[in-house]
């Protein structure tokens, strides 16, 4: 049987155009960046390629691009270093209750050392209120983040409206766009944000690299403390391979825009037969047009999600519940959006990638409708 591949928002497979760009660092250009002679040179225009590559994706200036070993890195830095820089100012941030961990863990660090933080909610779709959001600011707020996309039920923010917002009040604007970047176009001027983390493993590059986007004029001091890489904001020599890798996966995300069309009607039409295959039995979570066009979040009434994927071992995908000893829990997100436990329970995330086919689905059809 084979096996079939629907958790591109847990990690994607690299490309092979991203294999190939990266072999040759792993042979030829062995020198160090850092140094000035001839085995540091094709070294060196690799990380700055790789830099204009990133900032092209996201249309900032090259300069303005940091590169990291992943998105909770990049998160980390945000939100400890904006505290440090401006904790003279005050000690309020605001963010929201369906952030991802690498968010929400070092809020929650913060907290300890007697930082505010405004949690804000969401609706029965995941999304957050602009207006809930301009409640919570108060003069002694330095920071804002807020999720481009949700990583478990897809459902798109209104990151233009809260950057409009935060530069109204002339607060500190984050977003963590993991999971969004390469699948829908993002446009920092546009969206006004001052931070934008970015995950690699999640747009076909490796594991282990990431990259922040720090706009131009914003001093938030060094994460990493050390020699001079990265403008001074980052110390340790650079990963070449995994940056190259980045690199060309943003690059080929560019190349690639009519490939989340593609994924965005195939999804549609897993949905469909979803709902045509079990009527009555299953319901769409998350929002249902401003989302991401490759996720498709829904719960099974009457059944637990885990052990619908248990029998069906060949099917990768991931569930917003876990079940120990007959009890159901559901995830963060899915009880922020008021999501009961018994509504929830029968929860599964298929996110669809590059390499999933119509084919695909149908055989994962198939087996749904063996196991309900």
């Amino acid at each position: 049987m084979e096996q079939i591949y629907l958790d591109y928002n847990a990690s994607t497979p690299l490309d092979s155009e991203v294999v190939s760009a990266m072999l040759p660092y792993l042979t030829e250009h062995y020198g160090n960046p850092s140094t000035n002679h001839f085995a540091a040179i094709g070294a060196k225009k690799a990380i700055e390629h790789a830099r204009k590559q990133v900032s092209s994706l996201i249309h900032a200036k090259t300069a303005e691009i940091i590169f990291t070993s992943g998105g909770s890195e990049s998160n980390n830095y945000v939100i400890k270093n904006v505290f440090e820089t401006f904790q003279s100012k005050g000690n309020h941030i605001i963010s929201s209750r369906i952030e991802h961990p690498a968010i929400l863990k070092p809020l929650a660090f913060l907290e300890k050392k007697g930082v505010d933080v405004t949690y804000v909610g969401v609706d029965e779709y995941g999304q957050v209120s602009v207006e809930e959001i301009e409640k919570a600011i108060r003069p002694e707020t330095i920071l804002i983040s807020i999720m481009h996309a949700n990583n478990e039920v897809g459902t798109l923010q209104p990151i233009k409206e809260i950057g409009k917002l935060a530069k109204k009040h002339n607060i500190l604007f984050h977003t963590d766009a993991a999971q969004s970047v390469g699948k829908v176009p993002i446009d920092v001027e546009e969206l006004q944000v001052d931070f934008l983390s970015i995950a690699g493993h999640k747009l076909y590059a490796p594991k282990g690299v990431g990259a922040l986007y720090i706009r131009d004029g914003i001093d938030i001091g060094s994460f990493i403390h050390g020699a001079g890489h990265e403008q001074g904001r980052r110390a340790g020599t650079e990963n070449v391979l995994l940056i190259v890798g980045l690199g060309q996966a943003c690059e080929l995300c560019e190349q690639k825009q009519a490939e989340n069309e593609r994924i965005k009607e195939l999804c549609r039409y897993f949905w469909k037969q979803l709902q045509e295959t079990f009527p009555n039995c299953v319901n769409l979570n998350g929002h249902p047009e401003e989302r991401l066009p490759n996720t498709l979040n829904v719960s099974f009434r009457s059944y637990i999600g885990q052990e619908i994927l248990e029998q069906m071992p060949d099917v990768a995908a991931s569930t917003g519940s876990a079940c120990h000893s007959g009890v159901v829990t559901l995830s963060p997100v899915l009880q922020a959006m008021g999501v009961t436990a018994e509504e929830g329970k029968g929860t599964i995330r298929f996110s669809l990638g590059r390499m999933t086919t119509q084919e695909q689905i149908n055989q994962v059809i198939a087996r749904l409708k063996r196991i309900l």
